[in-house]
């Protein structure tokens, strides 16, 4: 049915109109205009979601829209998220005397994902994942005036251009092997491959593999370019939620969409396995030496990112679709909550605490086990095991640091939340893998290479967090923490790199006092 269509290519340009006319419409009427046509958007977007069963596949234009579920899916996500953010906006930045090129770029960026998320043709994919960085490259330099956010938004411009050479070069390849430019009908032909022994893929396969590979790692900010998502946290609240909340996401989605050709292109799964997992377990470990709330998100967003495409590289799809949503929600609300942050800390350091001893240890790690057997028997699962190893480490976290919770948290109520959160997990894992049709045939198998590296990484993972937070008055415990401190100084190498093949003039920051003493003596030039 033609009206579907129209309604998914509706949200796009109604984004990117209103993006032009926020900034010069009037400051008061902005905010709530924006807000109800985000209402609206979502309205739109159920009522196009409604009518795909309807859909006529023989019109034209159906097939440069997506219809599947992922798309219905990441485009009632960041839609919600767009309501969440201009209603917030309109309070945070009213003060703004830039607010309406705030406007103008947060809409055009979102017009620009939301035009990624529905594009079935590789062309308009490729357009619109361009769109959103030199949008977001407005967002992120708001402060012009700021040297770190300067240089933070200078180093993520270039990697976004290498990312889109990447991605280009891939989408090159496909088309002039394949001979088409419908994202459905090359996904169509890698899952027959995929089904047939008799098919392989060829040269310019692999490569398109690999490069979209490296596109989603530099998307994700994997080590070791991942520098600028932690400086660029000196932009607007907002801009920070939108940022690690709706498009570093894209990386995973990426692989998600393109999953039966990822799968079967052996170097670019072992390159995500490798550098996603190292980013994993450095990035995490990192962001518990953090002070400041928001650069502790930003590591956590780099780690998070890692591990979903882990995920994508074992070939758990549904589960890092999952993961993707629930970091999403997360991520927005961590940002947009930044400012009760004080009060929570206090909360933390008043809250009771004790080192776990070696029985609370013993019972947290059998209770843990336990559930995650249980889950997977009654499951059926014969997947791999890595993922619930992680689950196994989280759940014995949270057990064994029953005592440092506040109000005193007792056994049986902290069991009952972890096999409550076995049995969530375990639904929604099999909910989404129904939804996304994506589970069957693409995981690795079991106790494979890839599995035992990935179960390595969150065992060392595991046993490195224990021993930096119980162990931290050690010697050897204190070095290792210094030189995380100092996010192993992974990112001078690439700021001296890039300031060397590309310079950027950075803003001197004002001097207070030379401001005051200007101040001054203009007042007293005024009444003289």
């Amino acid at each position: 049915m033609l009206a579907s269509s129209l309604l998914f290519i509706s949200i796009p340009l109604s984004l990117a109109l209103a993006g032009w006319w926020s900034q010069q419409a009037p400051r008061e009427k902005t905010g709530p205009t924006l807000l109800r046509l985000s209402v609206i958007l979502i309205a739109v977007y159920i009522a196009a979601v409604a009518l795909r069963p309807t859909l006529s596949t023989d019109m034209p234009v159906a097939h440069f829209i997506s219809f599947s579920n992922l798309s219905a899916v990441m485009l009632g996500l960041v839609l919600f998220m767009t309501l969440i953010l201009i209603k917030f906006s309109n309070n945070y930045m009213a003060g703004e005397a830039r607010v309406g090129f705030y406007w103008r770029w947060l809409l055009n960026t979102l017009a620009a994902v939301t035009l990624v998320l529905i594009s079935n043709h590789l062309v308009l994919f490729w357009l619109g994942w361009v769109g959103i960085s030199l949008s977001l490259h407005k967002l992120l330099t708001f402060y012009p005036d700021r040297p770190r956010a300067v240089l933070a938004a200078h180093k993520k411009f270039l990697l976004a251009r290498l990312a889109e050479l990447l991605l280009l070069g891939a989408f090159t390849l496909l088309y002039l092997q394949h001979g088409t430019l419908f994202i459905d009908g090359l996904l169509a032909h890698f899952v027959q491959v995929k089904s047939d022994s008799a098919l392989s893929l060829t040269a310019f396969d692999h490569i398109a593999g690999v490069l979209i590979a490296l596109a989603a790692l530099i998307k994700c900010a994997q080590l070791p370019v991942h520098g600028w998502l932690m400086q660029v946290v000196e932009a607007p609240t907002p801009i920070s939620a939108l940022l690690h909340a709706g498009v570093i996401n894209l990386g995973g989605v990426l692989l998600i969409l393109f999953a039966p050709l990822f799968v079967q292109v052996p170097l670019a799964q072992w390159l995500v396995l490798v550098v996603a997992g190292l980013t994993t377990v450095i990035c995490a470990l990192i962001m518990a030496t953090r002070i400041s709330v928001k650069v502790r998100l930003a590591w956590s967003t780099s780690a998070q990112m890692g591990l979903m495409l882990l995920q994508c590289a074992l070939g758990l799809f549904e589960l890092a679709l999952l993961h993707l949503v629930a970091h999403s929600a997360y991520k927005a609300y961590a940002f947009l909550n930044a400012g009760n942050a004080v009060n929570e800390d206090m909360q933390r350091r008043l809250a009771p605490s004790k080192n776990p001893s070696r029985l609370d240890w013993l019972l947290a790690g059998s209770f843990a086990t336990a559930f995650v057997l249980i889950a997977i028997t009654a499951l059926g699962y014969q997947g791999v095991w890595s993922i619930w190893v992680l689950l196994i480490a989280a759940l014995t976290l949270l057990i064994a640091q029953r005592s440092g919770i506040s109000n005193k948290t007792n056994l049986l109520t902290i069991l009952g939340l972890a096999a409550l959160v076995v049995i969530s997990y375990s639904l929604m894992k099999t909910l989404i893998a129904q939804l996304i049709l994506l589970s069957s045939g693409l995981s690795v198998a079991a106790l494979s290479a890839a599995d035992i590296w990935v179960a390595a990484l969150f065992i060392s993972l595991f046993v490195m967090s224990s021993l930096l937070r119980y162990q931290g008055h050690k010697a050897a415990m204190q070095r290792i923490s210094i030189a995380l401190y100092a996010g192993l100084y992974l990112d001078e190498w690439l700021t001296r790199l890039t300031l060397k093949l590309w310079p950027v003039r950075l803003p001197q920051r004002a001097n207070i006092k030379v401001l005051e003493a200007e101040q001054e003596n203009n007042l007293k030039e005024l009444y003289q």
